[in-house]
């Protein structure tokens, strides 16, 4: 079983050097124990892609964008986007979509990351797509509705492809509770594998060929914790925040899926 563990490096770092220092620790730190049964990916803001997406180029890890443009795929009169086709020219194949500081940082609501996804997939990009609940959704117990609506983004996707089974080899779901991004906060390994499981079946209602998405689990997943969340079947990988700026934390968590994943 192949997992995944993939470094969201939001605004970080700030210089090209850094970038540069970050990238050799990794790949010289890299453990040949990690393929096939666990998949590196990393995503850099958009200064750094064209040169991260280089520098990875015929390794072992993939290299993704943070975003692209809801207005349109590829060019336009939209200053300050992005486009999936200019992500696709830089080298990278994959995008982080719906991640929680863009839905409340930007307003993104459900038609902006429709034509997001749509974007995305009609230049061959695959999509990670996040979703989660904030601290009063969860205290609520409202967490399930809330991922349900927000899956809806993926179904109206689904039901707008010619060829579903596109998008089965091109999304990964990350459930990411928002109250857990970044504060040291961690639901237990029941609460994210039941969580998980219904995702999962929500997945496979829409069509029979998402019933094998990869879903990933956010949130302060760090070196310490990251064992406890690869022992569960239905947690297939993980998608890193601060943890993913240091080399030897970033892959002591791929280690920890791999060692697992890979006797499953």
């Amino acid at each position: 079983m192949q997992s995944w563990v993939i470094g969201n490096w939001k605004q970080n770092p700030a210089t090209q050097h850094a970038v540069n220092t970050l990238i050799d620790e990794l790949q010289e730190a890299m453990s040949a124990s990690l393929a096939p049964s666990c998949q590196l990916m990393v995503a850099p803001s958009f200064i750094h892609l064209a040169a991260v997406a280089a520098q990875l180029n015929e390794t072992d890890i993939l290299c993704g964008a943070q975003d692209v443009s809801a207005h349109s795929a590829s060019t336009g009169a939209y200053t300050g986007d992005v486009s999936a086709a200019q992500v696709q020219d830089t080298g990278a194949h994959w995008t982080i979509l719906g991640h929680s500081e863009r839905r409340q940082y930007h307003h993104e609501d459900h038609d902006t990351l429709v034509q997001k996804m749509n974007h995305a997939l009609h230049q061959g990009l695959g999509v990670i797509f996040c979703i989660g609940e904030s601290q009063q959704q969860y205290d609520a117990k409202e967490t399930l509705d809330v991922l349900d609506t927000q899956l809806k983004v993926i179904a109206e996707v689904t039901q707008n492809l010619d060829d579903t089974t596109v998008l089965s080899e091109k999304l990964i779901v990350a459930y990411e509770p928002v109250w857990a991004i970044g504060t040291g906060k961690v639901p237990t390994v029941v609460e994210v594998s039941d969580t998980h499981a219904h995702i999962k079946q929500t997945l496979a209602s829409y069509h029979h060929a998402l019933g094998s998405t990869a879903v990933l689990y956010g949130g302060s997943v760090n070196a310490d914790n990251a064992p406890d969340f690869a022992a569960s079947d239905v947690v297939d990988g993980a998608l890193v925040g601060g943890a993913s700026l240091k080399a030897a934390s970033f892959l002591a968590i791929a280690e920890a899926f791999a060692a697992t994943k890979g006797n499953k």
